[in-house]
């Protein structure tokens, strides 16, 4: 930008040009210099030669001489005319209460009007600006969480609803994603997983934090691709510890000491058919003979077609002669401990097994139990004018269908048509009988529901379990719109 100086023989001023002085001043050379290109022009035609206007000085302000310059010749061109003061450099009204920001390092950022009080040069505030500190960056990110916290605290209801529903993308826009894997140092405790024959990384992954070893279900797999690891993994039952990075329950899986012999882990959930297999795989005994074992539930004491639901789901070690009719008595008496602990009568015994063996397969939460028991005691109500006594569970819809475990939670539309005994979106009432094997909190559930007016639920994140529970359909469907929201964000998690 040209600099500003006082006529010849005046002295320079000693106080600064304001803005506004400085812009005034601007305003003029501009004027001045577009007089004078338009007497070149014209001179250049032949016309008489323009007189020269000097700008007037606002008062206190001195003159800035226009050099007078002979008119050109028509053989020689008049030189273009530049203005006083480019448009890009021209001084700018500051906002009011505007400061100047500084670098990281402490040395101010040079403002636009700095440049008529002699404080910088057109170098240094064309300077490209240094890169955020981290602590900037910190800052920035502090400022957005405020700003976040302000609009859902100002329009209440509806932002935690945005919350809930778009918390995955709110979080990815400001860069709050949770870590998916635990941190090195946080393992604790213990920790028993099942490895059967034929899993693969992905279904070993997913028992992994099912067990609370990893802490989401497709980090041990992420891992293993990633890395490219391809381990040979041995059926059986190993102990780990709860908490831990996936690399470390890689290491711990390869570890021989790390498996239990002559043990067995049967979580809750399973059926008769997935027990049976995983006691053959585990203990080494054929899988005929328990076929064979378990075929008179009356040797056992229970009144009942099958021993569905009543092996109960714990982690057993035998002794190394047990035979499969002395494993299968120890699971069943421990389901009678179960069902005598939670009060159960022994009339009710098969009844109390079938409610809690939907309860286990249907709730996630251990408070969610005691809700689904509600509905199914609100839906078998005589009473109910909504569903007439149907309850519509999937589970018994799949297990019926021979679906149970296909690793997605959404029922086909084959198993919800089938008219087979265990079928509660075609049959009123309870199923036929238990559809798993249920585990203590489930029996407990049965006997003892919450209070509480719910039809209908509905699983919104499968990989937190997250249920939402309605008390009319027009509730539901709201809630099913959000489980289907999720499912679409997250194809790979078992919807």
């Amino acid at each position: 930008m040209p600099e500003v100086r006082p006529p010849d023989g005046e002295s320079t001023p000693t106080t600064p040009l304001t803005r506004r002085e400085a812009r005034e001043l601007a305003a003029r050379e501009a004027a001045a210099a577009r007089e004078a290109a338009a007497s070149g022009e014209a001179a250049a035609a032949g016309d008489a030669p323009a007189p020269v206007t000097q700008a007037v000085p606002a008062p206190g302000i001195p003159a800035v001489p226009v050099a007078q310059t002979p008119a050109p010749s028509a053989q020689t061109p008049a030189p273009a005319a530049q203005p006083a003061v480019p448009a890009h450099e021209a001084p700018r009204p500051a906002a009011s209460g505007h400061h100047r920001s500084h670098h990281p390092r402490g040395h101010a950022v040079p403002a636009l009007e700095d440049l008529f009080t002699g404080e910088t040069t057109t170098e240094a505030l064309g300077a490209v600006p240094q890169k955020k500190t981290k602590r900037q960056k910190r800052r920035g990110r502090f400022i957005g969480l405020a700003i976040v916290v302000v609009v859902l605290g100002g329009i209440g209801a509806g932002g935690l609803y945005v919350w809930h529903t778009y918390e995955p993308q709110i979080r990815s826009i400001m860069g709050w994603e949770e870590p998916k894997d635990y941190e090195a140092g946080l393992a604790h405790g213990e920790a028993l997983v099942t490895i059967q024959s034929g899993d693969s990384g992905a279904v070993i992954s997913r028992s992994l934090a099912a067990a609370g070893v990893t802490k989401t279900p497709s980090v041990f797999y992420d891992m293993l691709i990633s890395s490219g690891a391809n381990p040979t993994f041995y059926p059986g039952v190993y102990k780990l510890q709860q908490e831990m990075t996936a690399s470390a329950a890689l290491k711990t899986l390869l570890d021989p000491s790390s498996k239990q012999e002559n043990s067995a882990l049967l979580p809750e959930g399973l059926t008769e058919d997935d027990i049976l297999g995983r006691l053959s795989d585990a203990l080494k005994i054929p899988r005929a003979d328990f076929d064979a074992a378990v075929k008179k539930p009356s040797d056992y004491g229970v009144k009942a077609d099958s021993l569905e639901g009543w092996l109960f789901p714990a982690m057993y070690t035998f002794a190394p002669d047990a035979t499969a009719k002395d494993i299968i008595k120890t699971m069943v008496d421990r389901t009678v401990q179960s069902l005598d602990d939670a009060g159960v009568p022994e009339a009710d015994r098969q009844r109390i097994l079938t409610i809690a063996s939907i309860i286990q397969r249907e709730a996630r939460e251990v408070d969610d139990f005691y809700k689904v028991s509600r509905v199914i005691e609100n839906r078998l109500d005589p009473s109910n004018q909504e569903t007439f006594g149907k309850l519509q569970m999937d589970s018994t819809a799949q297990y019926g269908y021979g679906e149970m475990h296909d690793g997605t939670a959404s029922s086909s539309q084959a198993a919800l048509d089938d008219d087979n005994p265990w079928n509660t979106y075609v049959h009123a009432g309870l199923p036929a009988g238990p559809i798993a094997n249920p585990g203590d909190t489930a029996i407990d559930a049965a006997m003892h529901p919450a209070d509480g007016p719910w039809l209908y639920f509905v699983t919104v994140n499968m990989d937190t379990g997250e249920t939402v529970f309605s008390t009319t359909y027009a509730q539901q469907q709201a809630a099913i719109k959000k489980m289907q929201a999720w499912c679409t964000d997250h194809p790979d998690s078992g919807c």
